[in-house]
C-alpha cells in the first residue's frame, strides 16, 4: 500500500512533533518544515498528498504559500490558524484551501480532517482495508471484525486494536508502556494493568486456536505476537 505524504508547515516545533506522532501512528509519511520559503521548496521536492499549513509563518506567510502552491497544483491544503475570525477562514477558502483548523486544536481532530479531505479529493489509499491474516485468524481493523476459524468473535474496539497492532508486527516485543502509547494513544494516562486485562481477554478468545502463532508474554518486558514455522 502506498503511504501518503503529509507536508506539515508550522514554526512551532512542538505542534509539528505532535502532528507527526499522530499522523505517523495512522500510517502517513510526514515531512516537516518551519517557514514559508522552505514550504514551497519542500512541496516542489516531495510532492506531498496533502499540506497542513500554518498561516503565521516566517519569511512567507501561509496565504502566500497557499497562492504559490495553487499556481501549479490542486494538492489538498488544510490551513492551521490561531485566529478565529470569519475573514481568515473565508480568505483561506477563497485562496484554494480545502479546510481549516483553528488553534488550539485536538491532534486527533486534525487527523480526522486529513482523512476526510483526502477521501474527498479521491486520492486516499487509507480507504484500503486494514487487515492481517494468519492461520485460522483474520483481524480486520477497517470493519472492526475478529474472525477465528471463520467465525466472527464479538470483540471490543480496544481489544481488536491491540491484537491488530501486535499481529501487524509479528515477533516484535512491545512493553506495556509502548502499547499504552501506540494503541491507547498519547493522551491516555492509564496504568500498565490495563494492557494485562486486555491481553487476558484476548487469550480467552485465541488460546489454542492454532499452533502457528501465539499471543505470548515476554516476562519482565511485555508482549508479542509470535509466529511459528
Amino acid at each position: 500500500m502506498t503511504t501518503e505524504k503529509i507536508l506539515v508547515v508550522d514554526d512551532d516545533v512542538n505542534i509539528c512533533e505532535l502532528l507527526r506522532l499522530y499522523l505517523e501512528k495512522d500510517g502517513y509519511s510526514v515531512i516537516i518544515v518551519n517557514d514559508g520559503m522552505e514550504a514551497i521548496s519542500a512541496f516542489q521536492d516531495s510532492k506531498p498528498d496533502l499540506v497542513l499549513l500554518d498561516i503565521m509563518l516566517p519569511k512567507l506567510d501561509g496565504w502566500q504559500v497557499c497562492r504559490e502552491i495553487r499556481k501549479t497544483s490542486d494538492t489538498p491544503i488544510i490551513m492551521l490558524t490561531a485566529k478565529g475570525e470569519t475573514f481568515d477562514k473565508v480568505l483561506g477558502l477563497e485562496l484554494g484551501a480545502d479546510d481549516y483548523v483553528v488553534k488550539p486544536f485536538d491532534a486527533k481532530e486534525v487527523v480526522a480532517r486529513v482523512k476526510a479531505v483526502l477521501r474527498r479529493s479521491g486520492g486516499n489509499p487509507t480507504d484500503a482495508v486494514k487487515e492481517v491474516r494468519y492461520d485460522k485468524l483474520v483481524i480486520n481493523l477497517t470493519n472492526y471484525e475478529l474472525r477465528v476459524n471463520g467465525e466472527q468473535i464479538d470483540t471490543p474496539p480496544k481489544e481488536l486494536e491491540l491484537i491488530y497492532h501486535l499481529a501487524s508486527n509479528p515477533n516484535r516485543v512491545f512493553t506495556r508502556d509502548q502499547l499504552l502509547d501506540e494503541v491507547w494513544g498519547f493522551d491516555y494516562y492509564g496504568d500498565s494493568r490495563t494492557v494485562d486485562v486486555h491481553v487476558k481477554r484476548l487469550r480467552e478468545k485465541l488460546e489454542g486456536v492454532s499452533d502457528k502463532w501465539t499471543l505470548k508474554t515476554v516476562w519482565g518486558v511485555g508482549y508479542k505476537f509470535e509466529t511459528h514455522d
